[in-house]
């Protein structure tokens, strides 16, 4: 007979796998809901193969997972912590904002889209888009009941709109300039708004009657924001300062100084008793709100500081970066508790949710990210770059592939494992273009310190370097033979090097704009290059005479490709794609988004969008794949 305890043993543990599952469920619908809405059978293509190794949903369907796809691609082990990203807005997310209540989430967005999306936060569902503004909309904040919504808007105006209907309440024009910064004092009855007229304006919320202007400020004001009680009204300017105002008065009672630059956001601590700044000298500083002390320097982000917030308890503070991070800080220690990762581009806004276990960040990278501040799983452990990668190439037999990176280096990865096989460091800007010999033997490499270098691709010594330009190198290539280099450059020439000497034996002449993109005819007579005065023109590889203008482009020529024949092939809608050599019934590439590989122009692999970029090689089927983050994601297809 069976121990009873056995029986209550087994019990729990069954109980807590089902809890395990289910809370693995929700995390994984959260993190893919999009996918699932317009391609769900994606659910056993993409989605399985993206999913960490841990997680427990990918183990219980790993048979399903495709068999088209040999070598999958690297990923962590475990869930990071990003619960969403939020897509939808067709420009920069300047602001993000949750209800009080934590049930529905705000963003606004730059020129070009001008709208506000009112999101459910659970789901992540965009319940309202909110029309009217004429330029990109800067601040939007939630009234404290829920009620009401307020924008700022480059167009110089504030408007106050029902945030359950979207309806446009009230708009404000009596700023000179664009507004930056809006807030609701805590009871609803005042809207603060900041603006690059140098001013802040307090107006009644129901009225709309300008009841007071602050004037003090040098320059623009970036950040406006009352404390709790309503009491003050502290402003954040390019003038490098913060100015705490008394709301009855108007008086300045504090100037705050010790930023080195641009403050570009302020906020207050639920107690009223500290103040945050975050600014474009790559800090965050807390200050005592009462004598104007400086507390504490928050020092870590390598570049500018767009947005500070305090949790509701105060403990913590989060700052939003241009560096493409927000991190997470001890509000007493200053130390960082956090570094959230997964942005394409600068975060220019963060809040934490009410109970302060969730925060949502808005980016240039036109996205919303929902993040769980509780997980302890945000340390990377893939290898990659430190920052945007800008260029890939495979070598000719498809076994490595090389990267090049805003981080200044060329990294080489085995194709088949992933792993960083060399790092080669020594330019002094960003690396813009890399390329290997056809025998493998050799990889250049061209930047924005306007040379080209020549590297051994095995041992990663750096053989030559070639001095001649005088504005950044964007592409460089080699002849089939290996004898010669070509290299177009933003300063309007071609160079044709010689590979082993390293002299440049011929300069072409004759674009209008930076040269784009080069490339070598199959038998080397001809070289062609593509630039931003929308032309291509071919010329002959020996004697540097120009053969050919082709000038039906409508915009900057970036790709340019000879067939295999010798015939040119203007680019076109396909420059987008690569064909696997010796496999000329596949043809590769992403997908005008980014968000789709595509096969001969059908959409065949999702990718989410932590994997997306417009840097891409393809050879020997396999698909090279270099993040804005860094990473390097490497597949292998079977023809």
């Amino acid at each position: 007979m069976e121990k009873p305890g056995f029986n209550i043993a087994q019990q729990e543990k069954a109980s807590n796998h089902l809890q395990e599952i289910v809370q693995e469920a929700r995390r994984f619908l959260l993190t893919y809901t999009k996918v699932i809405e317009i391609a769900p059978l994606q659910v056993y293509e993409s989605v399985l193969i993206f999913s960490p190794t841990n997680s427990l949903i990918r183990q219980i369907f790993s048979d399903e997972e495709p068999g088209w796809i040999k070598v999958k691609p690297r990923v962590e082990a475990d869930w990071d912590a990003c619960l969403q990203t939020l897509e939808g807005h067709g420009s920069f997310v300047t602001s993000v904002m949750f209800s009080k209540d934590g049930q529905r989430l705000a963003s606004a967005s730059w020129d070009n889209d001008n709208t506000i999306k009112v999101w459910d936060a659970t789901s992540g569902v965009c319940l309202q888009t909110l029309e009217g503004h004429d330029r990109g909309v800067t601040s939007v904040v939630f009234s404290n009941d829920g009620q009401q919504l307020a924008s700022g808007s480059r167009d110089n105006t504030v408007k106050i709109w029902d945030a359950t209907s979207g309806a446009c309440l009230q708009t404000f024009r009596d700023h000179d300039d664009e507004v930056t910064s809006v807030v609701f004092s805590n009871d609803g009855q005042r809207l603060a708004s900041a603006s690059s007229d140098t001013t802040v304006k307090i107006r009644d919320a129901t009225s709309g009657a300008c009841l007071q202007a602050l004037e003090g400020h040098d320059r623009e004001v970036m950040s406006v924001v009352y404390s709790n009680d309503g009491q003050r009204l502290a402003s954040g300017s390019w003038d490098n300062t913060v100015k705490i105002w008394d709301t009855t008065s108007g008086a300045c009672l504090q100037t705050l100084e010790g930023h080195g630059w641009h403050v570009t956001s302020v906020v207050f601590s639920n107690d009223g008793q500290r103040l945050a700044s975050g600014s474009s000298d790559n800090t965050a500083k807390i200050w005592d709100a009462t004598s104007g002390e400086c507390l504490q320097t928050l020092e870590g982000h390598s570049s500018f500081v767009m947005s500070v917030v305090f949790s509701n308890d105060g403990q913590r503070l989060a700052s939003g970066s241009w560096d493409n991070t927000i991190k997470i800080w001890d509000a007493t220690s200053g130390s960082v508790l956090q570094t959230l990762e997964g942005h394409d581009r600068g975060v220019t806004s963060v809040v934490f949710s009410n109970d302060g276990q969730q925060l949502a960040s808005g980016s240039w990278d036109k996205t919303v990210k929902i993040w769980d501040t509780t997980s302890r799983a945000f340390v990377q452990t893939l290898e990659g770059h430190d920052r945007g990668v800008t260029s890939m190439v495979f070598s000719n037999d498809g076994q490595r592939l090389a990267s090049g990176s805003y981080d200044k280096t060329v990294k080489i990865w085995d194709a088949t494992s992933g792993a960083c096989l060399t790092t080669l460091g020594g330019h002094d800007e960003w690396v813009t273009s890399v390329v290997f010999s056809n025998d493998g033997q050799q990889l250049a490499s061209g930047s924005d310190d306007k040379t080209v270098k020549i590297w051994d691709a095995a041992s990663g010594a750096c053989l030559k370097t070639l001095e001649g330009h005088y504005d950044y190198v964007t592409s460089v290539v080699y002849s089939n033979d290996g004898q010669r280099l070509a290299s177009g450059s933003w300063d309007k020439t071609v160079k044709i090097w010689d590979a082993t000497s390293g002299a440049c034996l011929q300069t072409l002449k004759s674009h209008d704009r930076g040269v784009t993109s080069v490339v070598f005819s199959d038998d080397g007579q001809r070289l062609a290059s593509g630039s931003g005065d929308k032309t291509v023109k071919i010329w002959d590889a020996t004697s540097g005479a120009c053969l050919q203008t082709l000038e039906d482009h409508g915009s900057s020529v970036t790709p340019v490709v000879f067939a295999n024949n010798g015939q040119r092939i203007p680019p076109g809608p396909s420059a987008s794609q690569a064909s696997w050599p010796h496999s000329r019934s596949y043809m590769y590439g992403l997908s005008n988004y980014q968000d789709w590989i595509i096969e001969n122009g059908q959409r065949v692999l999702w990718l989410p969008p932590s994997c997306r970029s417009q840097t891409f090689a393809v050879a020997h089927g396999r698909f090279g794949l270099g993040t804005s983050s860094g990473h390097i994601i490497i597949m292998e297809f079977r023809s």
